[in-house]
């Protein structure tokens, strides 16, 4: 168990390290920063605007239902992120197997005393963890608004809100990082983890085309409804164990298509 523990953290602290050092992907944060930014800033507004003509009808006379400004806020860019996350995960899981297929140092896995489960998973975690450093600075400035509300908002929610978008990054990037072991290509990894992504996305919009037991399916299996049902702060364990579920199966499949490529290459 030690050695096992062993390996996994210096898989780990290798694919972080390299996050942190390639000029790509601080391209990847600042656009990610800058479009969250905006989309802040344009929603904030919106829902204050919306808020603010209200208030107005309430003044006229015409009832209007209370709104919770914060909690509104926070669902609707919580819905953004997740849109935005379509776009962005794609690009940090395209050179997770790729690279090591196309620099040619997949051989050295092979020979490696390091199982293929450990370097998966340490890879997993590695992208996971630098995609989680993107959402700190967008958790200060929401929690620099959203708190000095009053009532006062619970920064609680923030947390699991972002523990939702977290869940949902790790599905995708365990399903991305089972894409780009299968190929050598990182073009080819960004474009079919996105096409997968965005077929797993729309489910939902099928599902509501359809009735009974195939709709069913399909909004079960959608990522958009078990996102949505989470940052609306409806949790479940089913929700959880979808996300998890899928995790587990991109994993799962990468350890079984790397392993065949290191049967071939032995």
């Amino acid at each position: 168990m030690r050695l096992l523990w062993a390996n996994f953290v210096a898989i780990y602290r290798k694919e972080l390290q390299g996050y942190f050092a390639t000029s790509l992907n601080y391209i990847i944060a600042a656009v990610y920063w800058f479009m969250a930014g905006v989309f802040y800033i344009i929603l904030f507004n919106a829902v204050q605007a919306n808020v603010a003509a209200q208030d107005l009808q309430g003044q006229a006379g015409l009832g209007a239902p209370p709104v919770d400004v914060p909690a509104v806020i926070l669902e609707n860019y919580l819905g953004m992120l997740g849109s935005l996350s379509l776009f962005i995960l794609p690009l940090l899981s395209m050179n997770l197997f790729a690279q090591e297929r196309q620099q040619g140092t997949l051989e050295l896995l092979a020979t490696s005393p390091i199982t293929t489960t450990m370097v998966t998973v340490g890879k997993l975690a590695g992208v996971l963890t630098f995609f989680i450093t993107l959402l700190l600075p967008v958790m200060f400035y929401e929690s620099l608004t959203l708190l000095q509300s009053e009532p006062p908002f619970s920064f609680g929610l923030i947390l699991l809100g972002h523990g939702a978008l977290v869940l949902l990054a790790a599905a995708i990037l365990s399903l991305g990082l089972f894409i780009s072991a299968t190929t050598e290509s990182t073009l080819l990894a960004a474009v079919g983890t996105f096409a997968l992504i965005l077929l797993l996305w729309i489910l939902q919009a099928v599902a509501d085309r359809l009735s009974g037991v195939p709709a069913a399916i399909f909004r079960h299996l959608s990522l958009l409804q078990n996102y949505t049902s989470l940052i609306q702060g409806s949790v479940s364990t089913t929700n959880i164990i979808l996300f998890l579920s899928y995790g587990i199966l991109g994993v799962f499949l990468t350890v079984q298509w790397v392993d065949g490529l290191r049967f071939q290459r032995s």
